[in-house]
C-alpha cells in the first residue's frame, strides 16, 4: 500500500502544479485532435522565446518543439513570472522541470493521470496521502529503498501501481 502511494505521490510530486498547470484540463475530443494543427506547427518557436525565456525555460529545449500551444502558453506563463519569484521558489521550478524534462512519454503520461486523480479525490483521501507521505519521509533511506524494491500487491479488481 505505501508503495503504490509512494509511486503515485513520487510521480505526482514530479509534475507538480507549476511543471504540468494544465493536466487537469480533459483530453481534447478526437474530432477537435483531427482538426488541430501538428503540435510541431505551435507557436512559438523556441528560436521565438526572448532569451531571458530561454534561459529560464532550458530544461525544455528539447522538448518544446512537441508541446501543443496551450502548454507552451503554461510554460511562458510561469518564465513571466519567474523574475518575481522568491529565490528558493525559482529554484523549485527548475528542479521540477529538470524531473519533468527527464521523464519519459509513459512517465509523463502516468504523472498527468496522477494528477488528475488527485484533483478529483476528497480532503479525506488528500489527508490520508499526506499522512502516508510524511510516514515515507520519516524512513531511512534504507527503508525506503526496501519499500521500492518489494512488489506492490494486486488487489482483485484493481490495477497495480504500474
Amino acid at each position: 500500500m505505501i508503495r503504490a502511494v509512494v509511486l503515485a505521490l513520487a510521480l505526482g510530486l514530479a509534475s507538480g502544479a507549476h511543471a504540468q498547470p494544465d493536466a487537469a484540463k480533459p483530453a481534447p475530443k478526437p474530432a477537435a485532435k483531427a482538426a488541430a494543427k501538428p503540435k510541431s506547427a505551435a507557436r512559438p518557436a523556441w528560436a521565438e522565446l526572448s532569451a531571458e525565456q530561454q534561459a529560464i525555460l532550458a530544461p525544455l529545449k528539447s522538448d518544446w518543439d512537441e508541446l501543443d500551444a496551450a502548454r507552451k502558453r503554461k510554460w511562458i506563463g510561469i518564465a513571466k513570472r519567474y523574475p518575481r519569484m522568491k529565490p528558493e521558489e525559482q529554484q523549485r521550478v527548475q528542479a521540477r522541470m529538470d524531473r519533468w524534462a527527464n521523464l519519459s512519454p509513459e512517465q509523463r503520461r502516468q504523472a498527468r493521470e496522477n494528477y488528475r486523480a488527485m484533483a478529483k479525490a476528497s480532503r479525506e483521501k488528500h489527508k490520508d496521502l499526506r499522512q502516508q507521505w510524511a510516514e515515507y519521509q520519516a524512513l531511512s533511506p534504507a527503508e525506503r529503498e526496501r519499500l521500492v524494491a518489494e512488489p506492490v500487491p494486486v488487489r482483485a479488481g484493481k490495477r497495480s501501481g504500474r
